[in-house]
């Protein structure tokens, strides 16, 4: 056993006859190492994205609604009256009629009551 120890730290396996199985094994795992240290890296990297747009689209859901909001209250009759008065142009007093346009087969059979 203690013969074993001592040849791995001396790393004689790595310079033994069968020493290129070896080399093969030891780049294989540093190539495995390689592409898990980048895979982790671009998941962390995705993740810190996600949650950037996360917030984005939190604050673009607020300001949307707060903007809705603005609207409702500018679409409001007292709102737009209050900015006419401004301008001086009041609301009217009378409320509008309603006209309605007659077709011509109308016309002619109330002209004939009017007669």
């Amino acid at each position: 056993m203690k013969g074993g120890i001592y040849s791995i730290l001396k790393a004689k396996f790595l310079i033994n006859d069968d020493a290129a199985k070896n080399w093969q094994f030891i780049i294989f795992l540093i190539v495995l190492a390689l592409i898990m240290i980048a895979n982790s890296h671009n998941y962390e990297q995705k993740t810190y994205q996600i949650t950037e747009l996360d917030k984005e689209v939190k604050e673009l859901r607020s300001e949307f609604v707060d903007r809705r909001s603005e609207l409702m209250k500018l679409k409001m009759e007292s709102t737009i009256s209050a900015k006419m008065e401004e301008k001086m142009i009041f609301p009217s007093s009378v409320p509008p009629k309603k006209i309605k346009v007659l077709k011509e087969k109308e016309k002619g059979f109330f002209e004939k009551l009017w007669q």
